[in-house]
């Protein structure tokens, strides 16, 4: 008795070239929109961020003076202080890409790595009933 046959092979190779081939237009998408950060507090939009401008530099938001963020000249952001406990927001490291977030919830803050020009203000963000 085999434990693997000939089907078992296709399919599990099938598998595997369908999450190769999402994975590569994901990270095809990412790259090809210009990002930006966007950064919120209290879940209000407070900051946007263009992540294209290739400059170095730490500031904070008007609202939290004790959450420190850094923007490098890669393109990439990150929480560099805060005054949180646990300090899950720092370790959570640069963020770059569309698509990936970090969240210091003590502060409520929220960072977003989101396309340029992505929504416009008409855009529903969800629809309660």
């Amino acid at each position: 008795m085999k434990l693997v046959n000939k089907r078992d092979i296709v399919i599990i190779f099938a598998v595997l070239m369908m999450a190769l081939l999402i994975y590569i237009m994901r990270l095809n998408f990412s790259q090809t929109k210009l990002p930006i950060a966007e950064i919120y507090y209290n879940q209000d939009l407070v900051m946007t961020v263009d992540l294209d401008k290739k400059i170095d530099k730490t500031f904070s938001i008007p609202q939290n003076n004790h959450v420190v963020f850094h923007l490098f000249k890669d393109g990439s952001i990150c929480f560099e202080e805060s005054d949180c406990p646990d300090k899950v927001c720092i370790r959570s490291g640069k963020l770059r890409r569309v698509g990936e977030s970090a969240a210091c919830l003590p502060n409520k803050i929220i960072l977003k790595i989101v396309p340029k020009h992505s929504r416009s203000k008409d855009d529903l963000d969800m629809i309660a009933r």
